[in-house]
Order: structure tokens, then sequence, then C-alpha cells
């Protein structure tokens, strides 16, 4: 049996109740495959089998009162995947659907894009299944309270560095942070995504929808094409959703839906600047739902229950959540003449949607890559923290296109080294965005209990960034040998 499926046989007799996490963990073993196969050294090294496996998993009960007085109890996550490259960095997700399968699959994912930015950042992902939906800003407020007075024994600045995600947005980090620095009795950057006026970074909360668009920029290139003019559907409207349609709108796209759980809207002369702005006041402060859009603006319209992968679009952008574009609403994507998606949520596209648009050749951005902006401008905002000194908007927003230029170069480049030339996809540059990761592993030499190894990384410049797996630190460490990477 090849090594591959060994591991993953391993992984699903270990975790036979997680299938998120077993999917992730399918996708990603299968991809790095070709670079498996090129080097026997990761076998002897076992260094897949440490990939799979979390440093540490943490589960917590969550007491806390609501608004009558009476004590609720939820369960509290944070798995530490891997810190290898840096302190665990991810976010925190709060929604009911939380389970061990859900965090452990996103810390999974962490780990990869992580060190396809290239930043000193290892993986890691945390949550509760608590729904802030329908909850007073007391009771939220409670409740991260009890979640950060178990967390905040688990994190700091150079351990672990929690973010936000599904149900965590600025209010959220706020009452979160500030229920650290009571405990910890400091002020440091032991969260990111925080407001400006204590060390939040700008261009922080735009980051993740800008750098799926800069992605999709990137892939158009390649066939001498642009976004502007393009019909886009958007799937979400929190974070992600918001300034992903903020940026398409910007480069002279049309986005013409958004959605939530409910169901979607659909705006066939397109979102403006105005309509999102309101937008955003629906979602972030009013906590409303995405079917006042269509009670508000004439001419749109809104459909329950459904995702919006059946509305003609040249290019999508799945921003919502893992899976929710199935093998038919690939078909549907492609029936209705799109060619291109970016995906700007993790995992949100199914296996057999994946290998469909492969086959069918469209432009595809893998999240581990296309959404990489989020957690890039992340390690930018701790950057910031460590120096005491916040950089301009412009400079944010130039290393944020830099490093999203740079993971897509470095993927169309590994294609094809792999055999997969134009391909940014499963079986190909997602797949190979990790053995971009896996070529800078030059070789574990064990003599003895001595191993060494070495990480071709290039020069460190300010804008000279390259991808190396967090793995190849991981197994140096574990071998209780130094990685020797060369200044040249």
């Amino acid at each position: 049996m090849a090594l591959v499926q060994e591991v993953l046989e391993i992984a699903k007799k270990r975790n036979a109740n997680e299938p998120e996490f077993l999917q992730a963990v399918t996708e990603v073993l299968e991809s790095i495959e070709p670079a498996v196969q090129r080097n026997k050294k990761y076998r002897d090294g076992r260094i897949l089998e440490r990939l799979v496996e979390p440093e540490r998993v943490i589960q917590f009960r969550v007491p806390w009162i609501d608004d009558k007085g009476q004590i609720q109890v939820n369960r509290g996550f944070r798995v530490q995947m891997n810190s290898a490259l840096g302190p665990y960095k991810g976010g925190l997700r709060f929604h009911p659907t939380v389970c061990a399968s859900i965090v452990k699959f996103l810390a999974f994912e962490q780990v990869f894009k992580n060190s396809l930015t290239t930043l000193p950042m290892g993986g890691g992902k945390g949550g509760a299944d608590f729904d802030p939906k329908g909850k007073s800003d007391t009771e939220v407020m409670h409740f991260c309270q009890s979640f950060m007075s178990e967390l905040f024994r688990h994190v700091g600045p150079n351990t672990d560095v929690p973010a936000g995600d599904i149900g965590v947005g600025g209010r959220e980090i706020g009452y979160l942070f500030g229920q650290y620095k009571r405990l910890a009795n400091e002020f440091t950057g032991v969260l990111t995504g925080k407001a400006l006026n204590w060390g939040g970074s700008l261009i922080r909360p735009e980051a993740t929808g800008y750098g799926a668009v800069y992605f999709a920029q990137e892939m158009l290139k390649t066939r001498n094409d642009t976004i502007e003019g393009k019909t886009c559907t958007v799937s979400g409207s929190g974070n992600a959703a918001q300034f992903t349609v903020e940026k398409l709108i910007e480069c002279g796209a049309k986005p013409v839906t958004m959605s939530d759980s409910g169901g979607f809207i659909h705006d066939k002369n397109g979102i403006t600047a105005e309509e999102l702005a309101w937008v955003k006041s629906i979602k972030n402060v009013r906590r409303g739902r995405i079917k006042e859009y269509a009670e508000k603006f004439r001419g749109a319209t809104y459909v329950a229950g459904q995702r919006p992968w059946a509305v003609k679009c040249d290019c999508a952008f799945p921003c919502a959540t893992q899976n929710e574009i199935t093998g038919e609403d690939a078909k549907k994507l492609i029936d209705n003449g799109c060619y291109l998606v970016s995906e700007a949520a993790n995992m949100p596209t199914v296996p057999a949607g994946v290998d469909l648009f492969l086959e069918k050749k469209i432009l595809f951005g893998p999240g581990k890559a296309a959404n990489a902006g989020g957690v890039a401008t992340s390690g930018l905002e701790m950057s910031q923290n460590s120096m005491r000194l916040p950089w301009p908007r412009e400079e944010v927003d130039s290393r944020l296109r830099h490093i999203m230029t740079t993971i897509h170069k470095h993927a169309w480049e590994t294609a094809a080294e792999y055999g997969h030339p134009g391909e940014i996809g499963r079986k190909a540059s997602f797949a190979n965005c990790v053995c971009c990761s896996l070529r800078s592993l030059r070789g574990i030499n064990r003599v003895g209990k001595i191993a060494r190894l070495r990480i071709s990384c290039g020069k460190r410049a300010q804008h000279n960034w390259i991808l190396a797996l967090r793995v190849a630190n991981d197994a140096a460490r574990q071998f209780n040998c130094c990685a020797t990477v060369p200044q040249g």
C-alpha cells in the first residue's frame, strides 16, 4: 500500500466520526502524492503521519448567564495543529455546527494556508457551538468573557494568536481581548482583527475578500483577461462576502448576489457601493437578514432556502462556509457560463465539484490559496503589534496584493513542474500549492539519532516571499536537530 493510502487509513481509524476533517486530510494527502513519490525519505521521517495529528486539542465548557438570568452551557474548542513555523494562528468560529471535526479540519487547512503566506505562523483554529444570532450585546459579552476565561491560559502573542471567523467579528474580538487583558494583566497582540484604536491593522477586515479578488485577477491574467465588466455571484453576507463585493465594485465588476442561511438575493443590475453600505449596516449593526435587501431595493429578488449558484455569471466567489458548492451546483455554474471560481471560504466546494472544475479546465482558486489574504494580513498585524508601529493603508494593501500575487505565481509554476500546466486545483496546483511548499524541502538525512534538514528559502527581503511547508521545521525539531536556512 502506498504511503499516502497508509496514512489515510490510519487517519480514518483514529477519526472515524469526523467527516469534515477526513475530507480535508484526503484532499491534501492525495494532492501531495506526487511529491511524496519523488522522495522516499518522507516515509522515513514519518512526516505525513505527524502532519495529520494535532499537537494539542483543547475542549472545555463555557457557562454563561443570559438576559433572563438563566445559566447556559456551551462547548469550546481550540485545536493547536502545528507550531513549527511560529505561534499557532487561526480564527475562532461561533456557530451551532461547531464540533471537533469542524475545528480540526479548519486547523488542518490553516497550516497550509499560513505556510503559503511565508510569514512565521503555525496553524490552529477554535470556536464554540454558540450562536450569536438573536443574542443581545450583553449576552454575547457574557459568553465571550467566559470563553476567554478558559482560553487565556492556552494563548499568547508568542504561543497562539486567534482571530475572527464565522460569528466572530469586531464586537466579539473586543470582548475577548478585554477579558484577556483583564486576566493576563498585559496589553499584547494576543488577537488579530482588533479595532484600530487598540492595536488593529488597516485592511485587516477587508483582507480575505480583497485577497480573493486579487487572486482571481492573477488567474484571469493567465488568459489575458481582466475582472472588469464580469458578472459575479457571491455567497454569504459576512465579512468575506462584504469586502469581496466591495473590491469587485472597485475593480469594475458587477456582483449580483449575496446570501445568508435563509436564502439569497439577486440584483440583476448589480449591487452598488451604496447598497453594499446598507448591507453592512444590516448585517454588522442591526444583525438583520439578507432578505431585507429585496424589500429595500427595487429590482432585487429574494430566493429562500437556496444558494446563488444557479444564477448566470462569469465568476463565482463562494464566501459562506464549507461544502456549499455541491457537484450539482458546480455543474450549474459551468452550464451557465461560469469560468472562474475563487474560494474566499474554507473548503466550500465538495470534491466532486472540484473534480468537475478541473475537468472543464475553468480557472479555479482553492481556498487555501485564494482566501489566504485574511491570515496574511493578520500576520502583518502581528508584525505591527510587535513593532508598536502601525502601517498606512497603502502599505498594508500593497503587501497583501504582493503576497497574493506571489502565492499564485508559485502555484502556477509548481503546477507545471508536476505535470499540470495551467491548473490550480485539487490534483494540480492547489494540490501543488502544497507541493510548492514541499518543493522547498530538500530532504531529511538521518545519521543515528541526528537528522539534518535543509530548507531552501531564498532571501527574506521586504517583498521577496517564498513558500516553506511548516512540517519541515517540525521534522527537524522532532529529530532534535536544527533547520538550516541558506541566506543566498
